[in-house]
C-alpha cells in the first residue's frame, strides 16, 4: 500500500498519507486541498555487496554462537569416545 509525503501548501503541515483508490487527499489539521506531495528520501537500498555482506555477518554471528560452540564440543566428545572403543 503506498504511503507519501505531503505538505499542505496552506498551513505548512506535513504528514503522510496513506492513499488508496477512494482517499481523499486532504490536510489533517485544516482539511486544505492544495498539498504538494513530498519526495522521500528515507528508503533501503539493496545490492548483491550488501546482501552477501550481511550474509557473511549472519553466518558468523551463527558459527560464533553458543550453540553451535556447544554442539561442536559434543560431537567431537562423541566422536573421541566411538573412536576409544
Amino acid at each position: 500500500m503506498p504511503i507519501y509525503d505531503y505538505a499542505c501548501r496552506r498551513c505548512g503541515e506535513m504528514f503522510e498519507l496513506l492513499v488508496l483508490k477512494n482517499t481523499v487527499l486532504e490536510c489533517p489539521s485544516c482539511h486544505g486541498k492544495d498539498l504538494e506531495q513530498q519526495l522521500v528520501t528515507d528508503f533501503a537500498v539493496s545490492s548483491e555487496s550488501t546482501r552477501q555482506s550481511h550474509l557473511q555477518k549472519a553466518r558468523e554471528r551463527h558459527k560464533n554462537s553458543k550453540d553451535v560452540k556447544d554442539k561442536r564440543v559434543a560431537e567431537a566428545e562423541e566422536i573421541r569416545e566411538h573412536a576409544q572403543e
